[in-house]
């Protein structure tokens, strides 16, 4: 099923950085980090295909679905559908990735908390391989 995202509460953003993000992705910072809050929040958008790399949050993270269809896999662990009104717990340190189904685009806000600890770890790209095993 192929879904077209156009009814988005916030505009897309400026396009994700290419080295952590395989395919085209935006990022709109809706609040970025602070010290009072130690929390920064985001609305990412994902076109079909296109996934983060593997990461880790070491304040966790908690994902809000907006829109579309997505994937999210922790490693070593199956890959979970999502889909609009999803709510995804993630741990600090877990390591995970998400991003959109084959055929869907797909949004979702990011909520970081926990920042005075640092925001993300980067690490290596989610293989083709990986991605088809998760769809």
């Amino acid at each position: 099923m192929t879904t077209e995202t156009s009814n988005e509460i916030f505009p897309k953003g400026v396009a994700a950085p290419s080295e952590y993000f395989t395919g085209s992705a935006w990022v709109k910072t809706l609040l970025p980090g602070d010290e009072v809050f130690n929390t920064v929040i985001a609305h990412v958008v994902f076109e079909p295909g296109a996934r983060n790399n593997w990461h880790t949050h070491p304040g966790g993270q908690i994902l809000i679905v907006t829109d579309g269809e997505g994937l999210y896999q922790e490693k070593g662990r199956s890959a979970q559908k999502l889909t609009k009104g999803d709510v995804v717990r993630i741990p600090p340190g877990i390591l995970h990735w998400h991003g959109a189904a084959g055929d869907s685009r797909f949004s979702h806000i990011a909520i970081n908390p926990g920042t005075d600890k640092g925001t993300v770890n980067w690490l290596e790209r989610v293989t083709d391989e990986e991605y088809q095993a998760a769809g």
